[in-house]
């Protein structure tokens, strides 16, 4: 279990803080329980997921990964983080990314989380504390969303925090190398956020 604790450091930038959980962009120090919850969660992510490259849990990629996070924070394009319990284990990801300024300030939520804590509700706190980041700190309007028709578990998570279905759109994204269809979803700044359920132990 020492892979997957890896504390919080205040001098790493944006940190974010939800019931039970904090979200932080990765660092270098991470590749260890990064890599070891993406491989033996594999099976559980790879139907939802973009095909993964050959060497992706290598470290070379895992530095890359880390490189370009820096540089879209750094330009406000895209905003990733780990996501951690209180205790410093690792859970897994989400990514605020394409922000759009101008007349649309609009970005796209997308998250991912290990197989060890699936449907346990880390990943519903995690969502909700990345929501105020995006309408507080960044001052946005609105968040999308989008998940395979037959994700249920993504869809519940979604409207639990307030997301509702906006749309169908075919051929919308590219998982494990093939088109999906996509269920289409936004929030908005002004939509109320319903309140929040008792943890699962």
């Amino acid at each position: 279990m020492a892979l997957f604790r890896i504390g919080p450091n205040p001098e790493s930038g944006q940190l974010l803080r939800g019931e039970g959980v904090y979200l932080r962009p990765p660092e270098l120090r991470d590749y260890e329980a990064w890599a070891h919850l993406r491989d033996v969660s594999r099976d559980f992510l790879i139907p939802w997921e973009p095909t993964w490259p050959a060497d992706d849990l290598t470290r070379t990629a895992f530095r890359r990964r880390v490189r370009r996070h820096q540089q879209e924070m750094e330009a406000s394009e895209s905003f990733a983080f780990l996501v951690f319990r209180d205790d410093d284990v690792l859970l897994g990801g989400l990514t605020l990314g394409q922000v759009r300024r101008g007349v649309v300030q609009a970005a796209t939520l997308g998250y991912w989380i290990g197989a060890p804590h699936a449907n346990r509700g880390f990943m519903t706190r995690a969502v909700r504390a990345t929501i105020a980041f995006a309408f507080g700190g960044l001052r946005l309007h609105r968040v999308e969303a989008s998940c395979l028709p037959h994700n249920e578990p993504s869809m519940r998570l979604l409207e639990r925090v307030g997301f509702m279905r906006e749309g169908y759109a075919r051929a919308y994204l590219r998982i494990n190398g093939v088109w999906e269809d996509h269920l289409l979803y936004g929030l908005v700044e002004t939509d109320s956020i319903p309140p929040l359920r008792p943890a699962q132990p």
